[in-house]
């Protein structure tokens, strides 16, 4: 089963124990996993890749179990994360434009350059995109 998944035995084993997968049926010691399990290891996924913690997943699925529509739960959570990713999109505007100044930086010393100037701080957040020329 977890060659299906692609999942390590030791994350099927976490996700068990924290109650995210359901304790599987044992026939002659050996786990037996259910077309479900696959399924929720899917969504299990999916889910991680879009930012979801393991509470988050598991309020998700256990939302489909108690008979309330899925969507109800995945639009909640999605309201609530999307801030946090637009937060991360403009971090990473910032740290692009950064980064492609520093490109064409023509500086012999970085105590001198004004991507790393006393102006505009140490932290990237607050650094123009622009390139600052060096004062001599």
């Amino acid at each position: 089963m977890r060659q299906d998944a692609g999942i390590n035995a030791s994350a099927i084993r976490y996700y068990e124990r924290n109650g995210v997968l359901p304790t599987p049926v044992r026939v002659s010691g050996q786990r037996r996993y259910s077309e479900d399990t696959l399924t929720r290891l899917r969504i299990i996924s999916v889910a991680q890749h879009a930012g979801f913690t393991l509470d988050e997943i598991k309020v998700l699925l256990a939302s489909t179990g108690d008979g309330q529509p899925a969507h109800e739960q995945l639009q909640a959570l999605a309201v609530r994360k999307l801030p946090d990713v637009d937060a991360l999109i403009a971090r990473a505007q910032i740290i692009r434009g950064w980064l492609a100044t520093a490109t064409s930086c023509g500086c012999d010393d970085l105590d001198l350059c004004g991507l790393f100037s006393a102006e505009t701080g140490t932290a990237i957040t607050s650094l123009p995109v622009l390139h600052v020329a060096p004062t001599r």
